[in-house]
Protein backbone atom coordinates (compact mmCIF):
# COMPACT_ATOMS: atom_id res chain seq x y z
CA UNK A 1 0.00 0.00 0.00
CA UNK A 2 0.99 3.48 -0.95
CA UNK A 3 2.01 5.71 1.91
CA UNK A 4 3.61 9.14 0.11
CA UNK A 5 3.19 9.51 -3.60
CA UNK A 6 6.08 12.57 -4.42
CA UNK A 7 6.12 14.55 -7.41
CA UNK A 8 7.25 17.55 -9.34
CA UNK A 9 10.84 16.86 -10.12
CA UNK A 10 12.58 17.07 -13.09
CA UNK A 11 15.61 18.69 -14.70
CA UNK A 12 16.65 22.67 -13.95
CA UNK A 13 19.06 24.83 -14.70
CA UNK A 14 21.26 26.36 -11.87
CA UNK A 15 19.31 29.17 -9.88
CA UNK A 16 15.69 27.67 -11.27
CA UNK A 17 12.63 26.61 -8.90
CA UNK A 18 10.85 23.65 -8.35
CA UNK A 19 7.71 22.66 -6.53
CA UNK A 20 7.56 19.46 -5.13
CA UNK A 21 4.32 17.56 -3.84
CA UNK A 22 3.68 14.75 -1.42
CA UNK A 23 0.68 12.94 -1.33
CA UNK A 24 0.31 11.16 2.16
CA UNK A 25 -2.10 8.47 3.27
CA UNK A 26 -5.08 10.36 5.29
CA UNK A 27 -3.99 8.00 8.48
CA UNK A 28 -0.37 9.13 8.54
CA UNK A 29 -1.02 12.81 7.43
CA UNK A 30 -3.76 13.72 10.74
CA UNK A 31 -0.96 11.89 12.91
CA UNK A 32 2.33 13.20 12.24
CA UNK A 33 4.16 15.76 10.99
CA UNK A 34 5.61 15.15 7.30
CA UNK A 35 8.53 16.70 6.20
CA UNK A 36 11.17 16.46 3.35
CA UNK A 37 14.69 14.37 2.88
CA UNK A 38 16.71 13.87 -0.52
CA UNK A 39 19.23 11.24 -1.06
CA UNK A 40 22.41 11.94 -3.63
CA UNK A 41 24.27 9.25 -5.33
CA UNK A 42 26.46 7.27 -2.66
CA UNK A 43 25.08 9.77 -0.04
CA UNK A 44 22.84 9.22 2.78
CA UNK A 45 19.62 9.88 2.87
CA UNK A 46 19.53 13.70 4.84
CA UNK A 47 16.61 15.37 6.34
CA UNK A 48 15.91 18.74 4.57
CA UNK A 49 12.43 20.68 5.60
CA UNK A 50 10.37 20.16 8.29
CA UNK A 51 8.07 21.34 10.97
CA UNK A 52 8.28 21.93 14.54
CA UNK A 53 6.83 21.06 17.21
CA UNK A 54 5.87 24.76 18.02
CA UNK A 55 4.38 25.61 14.64
CA UNK A 56 7.30 26.54 12.88
CA UNK A 57 9.32 25.37 10.06
CA UNK A 58 13.42 23.91 10.37
CA UNK A 59 15.34 23.95 7.58
CA UNK A 60 18.79 22.36 6.72
CA UNK A 61 21.32 24.90 7.22
CA UNK A 62 22.40 24.78 3.10
CA UNK A 63 18.71 24.68 2.11
CA UNK A 64 17.38 27.83 4.30
CA UNK A 65 16.48 30.61 2.70
CA UNK A 66 15.73 28.78 -0.63
CA UNK A 67 13.38 26.13 0.39
CA UNK A 68 9.66 26.63 1.88
CA UNK A 69 7.88 23.87 3.29
CA UNK A 70 4.29 23.59 3.33
CA UNK A 71 1.11 21.86 3.66
CA UNK A 72 -2.50 21.60 2.76
CA UNK A 73 -4.58 19.82 5.11
CA UNK A 74 -7.62 19.56 3.30
CA UNK A 75 -5.48 17.71 0.18
CA UNK A 76 -3.15 15.80 2.53
CA UNK A 77 -0.31 17.18 0.65
CA UNK A 78 2.94 18.30 1.88
CA UNK A 79 5.07 20.87 -0.41
CA UNK A 80 8.82 21.96 -0.64
CA UNK A 81 9.02 25.07 -2.93
CA UNK A 82 12.62 25.15 -3.76
CA UNK A 83 14.48 28.16 -5.55
CA UNK A 84 17.88 29.32 -6.68
CA UNK A 85 18.72 25.74 -7.06
CA UNK A 86 22.28 24.70 -7.10
CA UNK A 87 23.54 21.26 -8.58
CA UNK A 88 24.37 20.20 -4.75
CA UNK A 89 20.73 20.23 -4.63
CA UNK A 90 20.44 17.43 -6.73
CA UNK A 91 18.86 14.65 -5.46
CA UNK A 92 15.79 11.94 -5.45
CA UNK A 93 13.97 13.83 -2.89
CA UNK A 94 11.15 11.66 -0.75
CA UNK A 95 8.93 12.91 1.88
CA UNK A 96 8.13 10.74 5.32
CA UNK A 97 7.49 11.53 9.34
CA UNK A 98 10.82 13.66 11.07
CA UNK A 99 12.74 13.30 12.76
CA UNK A 100 12.79 9.40 12.14
CA UNK A 101 11.34 8.13 8.50
CA UNK A 102 8.56 5.93 10.64
CA UNK A 103 6.88 4.30 7.06
CA UNK A 104 8.23 2.59 4.35
CA UNK A 105 9.98 5.42 1.65
CA UNK A 106 8.23 6.37 -1.24
CA UNK A 107 9.64 6.01 -4.70
CA UNK A 108 10.74 9.45 -4.69
CA UNK A 109 10.79 12.46 -6.95
CA UNK A 110 14.14 13.27 -8.63
CA UNK A 111 15.47 16.42 -8.97
CA UNK A 112 18.48 17.40 -11.11
CA UNK A 113 20.31 20.82 -11.31
CA UNK A 114 22.57 21.78 -14.21
CA UNK A 115 25.35 23.92 -14.23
Amino acid sequence: QVQFVESGGGLVQFGGSLRLSCAASGSIFSTYRIAWYRQAPGKQRELVASFTRTGSTDYKDSVKDRFTISRDNARKTVYLQMNSLKPEDTATYYCNTAPLGFYAWGQGTLVTVSS
